[in-house]
């Protein structure tokens, strides 16, 4: 029998006392941790559901758990530049509950409990557990309810049951599990209120029969009793996992350093960009940005400019060079110009691309950048974001060799664009106002980020952002 709250009772209250010490040890360690640098004030349940009783040989207890930790004054900036105000961040946690911990497990251990409902037992990472990785997949291939927990699926894609599952290596603000080679089974690990766009868009670009993003199989959600119906929290998707596929970033890397040209890889690349831009446009709808929503736009631009400014002293020179390019652009929206805005990926480079051996590129993890507020991720944009984003990934795959190779970036940064424009009929570069400003904000988050997190990888946003201060821009077109 499951048990489910979505409000503390004195249970769960009790059970949450008995994990705080351990969790207060695990949880900053985790790469996909968000409130590293800041120590963890309170914990909060907002829905614990038993999807294997503890009474099991091995439990497995899914929590929703709300983290509460004072702001930093350094670290309090939003993405849009404001000063931050949070309430605490909602992580999704997957325990594994065990009298004793076998070997094979140690690597997964979080701690022992020593009082309250678990006192006795010891609790582990769930995903580490074969046992009860494959029965996670199990209720992925059942839907239906189990506490608070809404798991669904697409009825015309057969998920064979015993796949052997694994969980993969290479965690980031996430946490995937491959079964088999035949699926991955992405898990949201920050969680809020609303459809991930990492399962709302492949939906609908599936429905498009879109090949290039592979469809979603099964998923499931968290119906929270104070949330509106329609504003779920979704958890985790499962989607084909394409084993035979190469990594862009890794793929353009190796070929880098071959001394061998990527432009006809960027050039595919470009095309399915487009073809996938153009299926999100026929899906959902578009908008047009006119003169009020290009000044809005550009505005938020310029307060993120500030903030990483006063975050980042190395910026701080090139500041008034680098606002030029979202002056122009609200020059030219107040001139009248507007611009088509819809759904896009977010938070587009070499990385979220998998190129198979024949050749065929798929766009993958359309969650958008994690930090930004899910509904700013959910707003039409226009398409130029996703091209400034790509544009940045081939500066920084460049930056990765010594010398660095200029050049190699900016024959990929041409190639990419002509085969957007093979597809779409319109190269991004004739629309240089545009694409300045986002790849120059592009550019100022990259600054941001790589100064808190990557301070050796600093000088390679801070070449993007000398270039464009200058005025400078994504190459003209030919």
């Amino acid at each position: 029998m499951s048990e489910a709250v979505t409000r503390p009772t004195a249970h769960t209250t009790a059970l949450l006392t008995s994990l705080d010490p351990l969790l207060r040890e695990w949880l900053p360690r985790q790469r996909w941790f968000a409130g590293k640098g800041r120590p963890i004030g309170s914990f909060e349940p907002v829905a614990v559901t038993e999807l294997l009783p503890r009474s099991a040989p091995s439990g497995l207890l899914h929590l929703l758990l709300r983290v509460r930790q004072p702001l930093v004054p350094t670290q309090g900036i939003a993405p849009d530049g404001t000063a931050a105000e949070r309430a605490g961040d909602c992580y999704q946690l997957l325990l594994g509950v065990r009298r004793t911990l076998p070997p094979q497990l140690a690597p997964a251990l979080i701690g022992h409990v020593t009082e309250g409902p678990l006192a006795g037992q010891t609790v582990y990472e769930a995903l580490h557990d074969p046992r009860l990785a494959a029965l996670l997949l199990e209720r992925l291939r059942i839907p239906g309810r189990h506490g608070v927990l809404r798991f669904e699926r697409d009825p015309g894609v057969d998920i064979p049951s015993g796949l052997t599952p694994r969980p993969l290596a290479a965690e980031q603000s996430n946490s995937s599990l491959v079964y088999g080679d035949t699926f991955i089974l992405k898990l949201f690990r920050r969680v809020v209120p609303g459809v991930n766009p990492d399962l709302e868009l492949p939906l609908h670009l599936a429905r498009q029969g879109c090949g290039r993003v592979p469809a979603p199989a099964a998923w499931f959600l968290a119906d929270l009793a104070d949330e509106p119906a329609d504003e779920a929290c979704g958890l985790g998707v499962l989607q084909p996992y394409l084993a035979a596929a190469e990594d862009g970033w890794e793929l353009a890397l190796r070929m880098l350093a071959k001394g061998e040209a990527f432009t006809g890889e960027a050039r595919a690349l470009g095309r399915a960009t487009a073809e996938v831009h153009a299926s999100l446009a026929a899906a959902l709808p578009t908008v047009t940005l006119g003169r009020v929503q290009v000044e809005v736009m550009a505005d938020a631009m310029a307060r993120r400019l500030a903030a990483a400014a006063q975050a980042v002293p190395a910026l701080r020179p090139y500041a008034p060079g680098l606002l030029t390019a979202f002056e122009a652009l609200a020059d030219l929206g107040g001139e009248g110009q507007s611009w088509t805005a819809q759904r896009v990926h977010g938070d587009l480079h070499l990385g979220q691309c998998l190129r198979s051996p024949d050749g065929h590129w798929s766009l993958i993890d359309f969650e958008g950048e994690p930090a930004r507020p899910l509904a700013e991720r959910r707003m039409p944009q226009p398409p130029a974001r996703d091209v400034a984003g790509m544009l940045r990934s081939f500066d920084y795959a460049a930056a990765t060799r010594e010398p660095w190779t200029q050049e190699w970036a900016t024959d990929c940064r041409a190639a990419f664009c002509v085969g957007y424009a093979d597809v779409s009929g319109r190269d991004p570069r004739t629309d240089p106002v545009l694409l300045r400003a986002h790849e120059t904000d592009k550019a100022v988050y990259e600054v941001l980020y790589e100064a808190r997190h990557r301070p050796d990888w600093l000088p390679v946003p801070l070449a993007a952002v000398r270039r464009l201060a200058d005025g400078g821009s994504a190459d003209a077109a030919h």
